[in-house]
């Protein structure tokens, strides 16, 4: 399996250093639903401003003073516990009166606004997420503004970060014992964490070694292809290449690389052969995926962040903001620009 620091760059492996997180201010991630409460309904959307405590804590002091289970609080996505971040959480309660949480009262955590709404808020049920982020002490001034201008144009690979592997690649290393004993593992927590990272690495790697052909954003036979912005897909075929190319230099379809588990991967013929040949040595994980009853996806092969724009503070100190769709990692885009000295595993987006 290829290491994270290994895998193939898209604009080069930057010359240039810098901190990703000199302090939890300079990483600001502000969540983006989609929608707006309805203003009616049995559930309560709390929209919350934390620093210094993360999402399942501030969920589980919101249940306490609402006194419901804990089960009764959920939210679309876990956000980094060293940042500034603002998110929603939805608590359901059928019956009960529309409470006063102003005296909701938990260190590093402010309530900014809240509503009724009809339906429970799931895991992964937001749009995206809006960025602003610091870089400090950052060398190579010129090639990273170059870089800033190059991503602006044809985006960054779409990596999972290494923060999905945790901590000194732990939850890909369980996943591999797990694969290799075949014991069951009961702790749901580390069922979902392993099984993510296993399918997120092979992912990794099919994306990394197409990134290494010179033409690896032409449509061949059989690509997976995806309307930008959506979850849908299509098949490529043959005669309708060319014109498929034209929509794909444009950004209006993106092509996509597996996420592998069991059913069909979605690819066919010559892309799928590539797929099936860049991971064809990750036996264990391919196995594990499929005895687990993980089924195969699609995620887009490229990431195009919106509405990039930046300012220099300094000569060392670069403002850098920018909006991603729900499921890509500021990291990733982060690491053609410079190499951080950032705290990447604990970096939950």
């Amino acid at each position: 399996m290829i290491a994270f620091d290994d895998l193939t760059y898209l604009h080069g492996k930057p010359p240039g250093q810098g901190l990703l997180k000199a302090s939890p201010e300079d990483f600001l991630v502000v969540e983006d639903l989609g929608f707006a409460p309805d203003g009616e309904g049995e559930h309560l959307l709390v929209r919350i401003l934390k620093n210094g405590c993360n999402t399942r804590f501030v969920a589980d002091a919101l249940a306490k003073f609402l006194k419901i289970p804990a089960r009764e609080v959920s939210f679309a996505g876990q956000k980094d516990k060293h940042a500034v971040t603002e998110q929603w959480l939805c608590a359901r309660l059928p019956g009960k009166a529309m409470p006063d949480l102003s005296a909701f009262q938990l260190e590093g955590c402010q309530v900014l606004e809240y509503a009724r709404h009809q339906r429970k808020l799931r895991t992964g049920a937001l749009k995206g997420n809006d960025f602003t982020l610091i870089l400090r002490e950052v060398s190579h001034r010129d090639d990273v503004e170059s870089r800033l201008q190059a991503i602006q144009v044809a985006g960054v690979p779409n990596y999972f970060g290494a923060q999905r592997f945790g901590i000194g690649g732990s939850n890909l290393q369980g996943a591999l014992r797990w694969a290799e004993s075949a014991v069951p593992v009961r702790d749901r927590n580390k069922r979902s964490f392993w099984l993510s990272a296993a399918r997120s690495a092979l992912f990794n790697q099919i994306v990394s070694d197409r990134l290494k052909k010179p033409d690896f954003n032409q449509v061949v036979d059989g690509d997976a292809l995806q309307l930008a912005g959506r979850g849908s897909w299509f098949v490529a075929t043959e005669d309708e290449l060319n014109a498929l190319q034209s929509r794909v230099n444009n950004h209006e379809l993106m092509i996509t690389a597996s996420l592998p588990g069991s059913g069909d991967w979605g690819t066919q013929r010559n892309a799928l052969a590539f797929e099936q040949a860049a991971i064809g040595e990750e036996t264990l994980l391919q196995q594990l995926l499929l005895r687990e009853k993980v089924e195969a996806a699609r995620r887009a092969m490229l990431l195009c962040p919106q509405n990039m724009r930046w300012s220099w503070w300094d000569d060392v100190t670069v403002e850098l903001r920018f909006w991603l769709p729900a499921g890509s990692f500021a990291t990733s885009v982060v690491r053609e620009l410079i190499n951080t000295a950032g705290d990447y595993a604990n970096i939950a987006e």
